[in-house]
């Protein structure tokens, strides 16, 4: 089955709505190898409506002028984008869709098409907060950067029981960032202060 892979630039403090201004400073030839890698290990996009306008608004124009952005523009182009929102939209960059019908639905079918190596969402919160909650999301790929933003929308949202992750890597870039990839985990068993007493450890 394909991959879901959720990929987020975030804050120490867990927002990934993330700021300019806290971000790019941060941003290196790490960092740049780091969302490379990510972009090749999918041949679909699943964004929100925010996140396809930001991306529509910007990298058709990089595309176009020619730069150094110009060939990651254009793999961003030449990949089926799946768009989710509430109303109909008029695309202007190639290879955009809307989502059909329910959102889960539309995952699941993604994820089950012999087709797709993998499905990647980069940003769109809301869009992974849901398939969190529906247990869709095969990977969390998430560059911590050393700030406490202190204001934006979080990863996170409030619910009713916890999600338990493993750490599959790990990588520590010379600007203070961290690469942590995330997959989904089962429940560690009981335990409570008794148990992790034992595990102090006392000078001589």
């Amino acid at each position: 089955m394909a991959k879901v892979v959720s990929t987020l630039f975030i804050s120490a403090d867990g927002v990934a709505e993330i700021d300019p201004d806290w971000h790019f400073p941060y941003f290196d030839d790490n960092m740049g190898r780091a969302v490379t890698e990510d972009y090749d290990t999918s041949d679909v996009l699943l964004i929100g409506r925010e996140t396809y306008d930001s991306f529509a608004g910007a990298w058709p124009g990089r595309e176009a002028e020619g730069g150094d952005d110009a060939p990651f523009a254009k793999q961003l182009g030449d990949m089926r984008k799946v768009v989710v929102s509430r109303q109909p939209l008029e695309f202007s960059w190639r290879n955009s869709e809307l989502v059909q019908g329910d959102l889960v639905d539309a995952v699941t079918a993604l994820k089950a098409d012999a087709g797709i190596k993998g499905v990647l969402i980069p940003g769109s919160i809301s869009v992974v907060q849901q398939l969190l909650a529906a247990g869709l999301v095969d990977e969390l790929r998430l560059l911590v950067h050393p700030v406490a933003a202190r204001k934006g929308r979080k990863l996170f949202d409030e619910g009713d029981r916890p999600y338990h992750l493993r750490v599959t890597a790990t990588e520590a870039y010379p600007t203070g960032v961290i690469r942590v990839i995330y997959a989904p985990a089962d429940a560690p068993g009981q335990a409570g202060y008794d148990d992790a007493k034992e595990q102090l450890v006392t000078g001589s």
